[in-house]
């Protein structure tokens, strides 16, 4: 008797998701489209569509285990499609001045915004709750975007210059930066990964390990790629490479899954084919799974019964978060000898947040670093910094600068 009430249930939870599915894609989507033709990132408008959907507004649809493990899928693929899209002779070329403006992109924030919320909520032990939260905010602070930046730099014509191009490989290096950050903090707040020595030694062995077993893949697909040049094997064999490292990354060495899908698109940048296979790609991710993630931000923000420390805090959250990158990359340039002028343009340049904020903030709620609430205060930065970022370079390039 109880096999068919067991299938009814399991059916039942199935048309739901399918009917939830269906929700996400059209309003999420719609909304995307729309921002997007209002000048801002797709992301907003999916995000707003999550919100709608979710508990601020209708409450038509709940996160659950089936939504939570799409929008993990979608991590992962987006992750892989940034790696694959990184320009590694770009990265090499702007070298130093790059490197360290993405390190001063890194730690100012992070300083910052652990400093924040110590101000805010208390000043925690070495090593408790309140102390991993706190340097978990940070570390949602050091996310740079330069999707809206590449965008507008194009539109002005500035996207090749000294200036263009070390702002690019700058953001690019950030990332790398924050996904090591990312990776010894939530270790260490898990307990995964156990002491911090345990942990950066993990972490280096993990690198050593990816570094191996990414060339010896680029190797492979490249001979694969020559062989079969655009053909269906070669996104599927590199999709499959990518799951597998972001299994192992985590399973093996305690890394966080995404930096694993990160690396693997990384190692497959140089292949021939790099642009076929994150073309073949984003059509699963950015049609499917992508907008799920999104929407699932929304779906697990509920601004209703915000109290007004948190108010508070994701104002000061925005403010923090802005001036640091701004400051910290903007000091760095000018030291490495552009103009003032130059250095500012910089370091807006930097300022932008989206994905890769959204990816580590889910993170921290998936081991109970932060609460559902700190969504707000991501997706406020990301607004803000989406659309004051472009205004600020337009109006800063009306003037002629040194490249």
């Amino acid at each position: 008797m109880w096999m068919p009430v067991l299938y009814e249930m399991e059916s039942n939870e199935m048309l739901e998701f399918i009917k939830d599915f269906g929700l996400i894609l059209l309003v999420c989507k719609s909304l995307g489209l729309l921002s997007k033709r209002l000048g801002a990132p797709q992301v907003v408008g999916e995000i707003i569509g999550g919100l709608i959907l979710g508990p601020c507004l209708m409450d038509w649809i709940e996160s659950g285990d089936t939504i939570s493990l799409f929008a993990e899928i979608g991590v992962i693929l987006m992750m892989f499609s940034t790696g694959l899209g990184t320009d590694l002779k770009q990265l090499i070329k702007t070298g130093k001045t790059a490197f360290l403006m993405a390190l001063a992109g890194v730690v100012v924030p992070l300083l910052g915004g652990t400093v924040l919320y110590a101000c805010i909520y208390g000043f925690g032990a070495i090593g408790s709750n309140e102390f991993f939260s706190g340097l978990f905010i940070g570390t949602i602070m050091t996310a740079t975007s330069v999707s809206i930046t590449v965008a507008t730099l194009q539109e002005l014509g500035k996207i090749n210059t000294k200036l263009g191009t070390t702002i690019v490989s700058a953001a690019i290096i950030d990332d790398v930066i924050g996904m090591i950050v990312l990776t010894c903090v939530i270790g260490a707040a898990s307990g995964k990964g156990g002491s911090f020595s345990t942990i950066l030694i993990k972490t280096i062995l993990f690198f050593i390990f990816a570094f191996v077993v990414g060339y010896v893949v680029n190797r492979g697909m490249g001979l694969l790629d020559k062989k079969y040049p655009r053909t269906q094997r070669v996104p599927i064999f590199s999709l499959a490479a990518c799951f597998l490292m972001a299994y192992i990354a985590e399973k093996v060495f305690g890394i966080a899954d995404i930096t694993g899908a990160y690396i693997m698109g990384v190692a497959l940048a140089s292949v021939d084919d790099a642009e076929y296979i994150e073309k073949k790609i984003d059509i699963s991710a950015y049609m499917i799974f992508a907008p799920i993630f999104f929407a699932n931000i929304g779906l697990q923000t509920n601004i209703n019964h915000m109290s007004e420390d948190m108010i508070l805090f994701s104002f000061l959250f925005v403010i923090v978060a802005l001036v640091c990158k701004v400051f910290g990359c903007g000091v760095v340039a000018r030291l490495s000898g552009f103009d003032t002028k130059d250095a500012l343009k910089a370091g807006v340049g930097m300022m932008t947040r989206g994905e890769v904020a959204l990816i580590v903030t889910q993170k921290g709620l998936s081991i109970g670093l932060v609460d559902p609430s700190f969504f707000s205060a991501v997706i406020l930065l990301i607004i803000v910094s989406s659309i004051a970022t472009p205004l600020l370079l337009k109006v800063m390039y009306k003037e002629p600068a040194a490249v």
